[in-house]
């Protein structure tokens, strides 16, 4: 992904390195596969070691590339610290930081704990931009990278704090790209539909309960493949498959009122 950032040292050139959040499952981890697949070296960051572990040792052992597992919680202050700190190293530089970690809660604003509100909030964007910020230091200062934010087209319909949180990755997304692409480091939103990995069965809606009809599911691996074709090509913005294009491009000249109610299909 990162050609670029690759760097030489006395045991010879080492492939450009990818960081990605919430590696352990779901999207992050899809985009661990096809990122190794590519030739990356990996940084998985994730609060769960063992899973992160499991998933290094397949990638090392198929792509034969160099995984390092980072268990941090990104919520927890020495936890973002060493995720940040690891952004900042100009020895082991990284190319590619790919923004993935968040989670979903119900609908129901004014039912939900407001805790869980506030945390919903940091990871989404607070954690975002403190990643970013290190990263991009380094990043400008080589003249090349790549960042990537996994937003959501829930971003373009409002459906509660999720499409806020969003709404905020995707144009900030798309500042950033506008005032970096010149200098060597672009910046893309990402921003998929109904995905199929285990975020919905997280809320509690196993698989066929999430009120989603089967034609709005996408593929994982083809949202990510999609997703970073848009990367390569410096995209701002990424929405993978036509559906969703369409789906979209309606619901930015939707009523408000119209616009709400199609936020509230499915959970």
């Amino acid at each position: 992904m990162s050609a670029k950032t690759s760097q030489t040292t006395g045991a010879g050139v080492l492939p450009p390195t990818t960081l990605i959040t919430g590696a352990s499952s779901g999207l992050g981890a899809e985009y661990a596969r096809q990122v190794a697949a590519r030739g990356d070296a990996l940084v998985l960051v994730a609060r769960d070691e063992q899973s992160l572990e499991s998933l290094a040792a397949q990638l090392r052992e198929q792509h034969g590339v160099p995984v390092e597992v980072l268990p941090a919680d990104l919520l927890d202050a020495a936890g973002l610290d060493r995720v940040v700190g690891r952004l900042r190293s100009s020895e082991r530089p990284v190319g590619t930081l790919i923004n993935n970690a968040g989670f979903g809660l119900p609908l129901e604003f004014e039912e939900n704990d407001i805790e869980a509100e506030v945390r919903l909030q940091r990871l989404h964007n607070e954690v975002p931009m403190r990643l970013m910020h290190a990263a991009l230091r380094t990043m400008l200062a080589r003249g090349s990278g790549r960042i990537v934010n996994i937003a959501s087209v829930a971003a373009f319909i409002p459906r509660s704090t999720y499409s806020a949180v969003k709404q905020w990755l995707v144009t900030f997304s798309r500042w950033a790209n506008g005032r970096y692409a010149m200098q060597g480091v672009s910046v893309t939103a990402v921003c998929p539909g109904y995905t199929h990995t285990n975020f919905h069965e997280r809320l509690g809606l196993p698989p066929g309960e999430e009120g989603i009809p089967g034609w709005m599911w996408l593929d994982a691996a083809k949202v990510v493949a999609e997703s970073l074709r848009d990367v390569d090509r410096g995209s701002a913005v990424s929405i993978p498959s036509r559906k969703y294009k369409a789906i979209v491009a309606v619901a930015r000249f939707a009523p408000p009122a119209l616009a709400a109610r199609l936020g509230e299909r499915g959970r």
